[in-house]
């Protein structure tokens, strides 16, 4: 396994780690985004921590018990992942996650995009790769107002994603709405 950021020959189980390592990090994103707790919850071990300090640092239940109040803030999110960097060892892993996660308020006024980063441990249990402890990292932030224009909106007529089980991708895509219902 690799535990280092220089170059290094990539074995294939290192390479199957680290594909599993992107999938927990994209997977996050998408429970978070499409308020599925459940699938949020699957993700960390059980005695994880969770670390979004100031406003929250706790265990996977009390995360998932407080992400409800927190979501209820913003009309939509969106969360992306662009640069991923792992050090594996074994069963544990670290990994720096540059992200960008764009809140809009409940009341469609304004936008908040975040820049940070997320330092992550994991642990692989019975070959699956979970979060050990998230915590999340604030470089720089944007606030300001939702900009609209007086013409036609390009919305017009496509469907509108929102959070939750009422996502057109619920609709529109039967495994990952079969995937959702299995979870409750």
């Amino acid at each position: 396994m690799s535990d280092t950021l220089g170059p290094a020959p990539l074995e294939l189980s290192e390479a199957l780690d680290r594909l599993a390592l992107q999938k927990l990090a994209w997977t996050y994103c998408h429970a978070i985004d499409r308020h599925d707790l459940a699938l949020v919850r699957s993700l960390y071990h059980d005695d994880a921590v969770d670390d979004h300090s100031p406003m929250f640092i706790g265990s996977p239940d009390e995360y998932v018990a407080w992400l409800p109040a927190m979501l209820a803030n913003w009309a939509l999110t969106s969360h992306t992942i662009s640069t991923m960097q792992f050090l594996i060892a074994g069963d544990r892993a670290e990994g720096e996650l540059a992200t960008t996660a764009y809140h809009r308020t409940a009341d469609g006024q304004r936008e908040l995009i975040a820049h940070g980063r997320y330092l992550d441990q994991y642990r692989k249990a019975d070959g699956v790769w979970k979060f050990q402890r998230r915590s999340l990292v604030l470089d720089w932030f944007e606030d300001r107002a939702v900009q609209r224009s007086d013409g036609p909106s390009i919305d017009q007529g496509l469907a509108t994603g929102q959070p939750g089980a009422h996502d057109p991708l619920y609709a529109r895509l039967p495994l990952f709405a079969a995937d959702r219902q299995r979870r409750g």
